[in-house]
């Protein structure tokens, strides 16, 4: 039987949704059929930034973030080097309407372009989008 994550042609991975998978917390078998089931899997450079910063923090070492960048270069997933005009624009749109971070809004904007769902588990930051019905989410929790 075909798993409804066939029928996404691509998805964009917000930082909570990686760190999830990274560090096999609750939501990491959703990201697991995601990297194995979905053709194009991206991921913002910001958004990877936070990631190994993350990292870094809490090993207190700075290598840390080189490992995670390894790691996540050994995965199918398209880091997004590029920031065009249409992301910076909507990103600036979400930033200014909801207030959300500066890595967010790139995500969400990363991920209105490409006409993708958003991956998380950050309720927090994106309930209010959800409910707006401004982009769409895939949930991992």
């Amino acid at each position: 039987m075909k798993s409804a994550l066939n029928d996404e042609p691509a998805v964009v991975l917000d930082a909570c949704a990686l760190i999830a998978f990274l560090n096999d917390e609750s939501g990491a078998d959703t990201v697991a059929a995601l990297l194995h089931e979905v053709p194009t899997v991206e991921i913002a450079a910001i958004n990877l930034l936070e990631i190994a910063y993350d990292a870094a923090r809490k090993t207190g070492m700075t290598s840390a973030a080189r490992d995670v960048m390894e790691t996540v270069r050994q995965l199918p997933i398209s880091i997004r080097w590029d920031i065009d005009e249409d992301v910076i624009e909507i990103a600036a749109r979400f930033k200014t309407r909801f207030r959300v971070s500066l890595a967010d809004s790139i995500a969400l904007a990363v991920a209105t372009v490409r006409n993708a769902p958003l991956v998380t588990s950050d309720h927090h930051e994106f309930d209010p989008i959800d409910s707006a019905a401004e982009t769409r989410f895939l949930w991992i929790r």
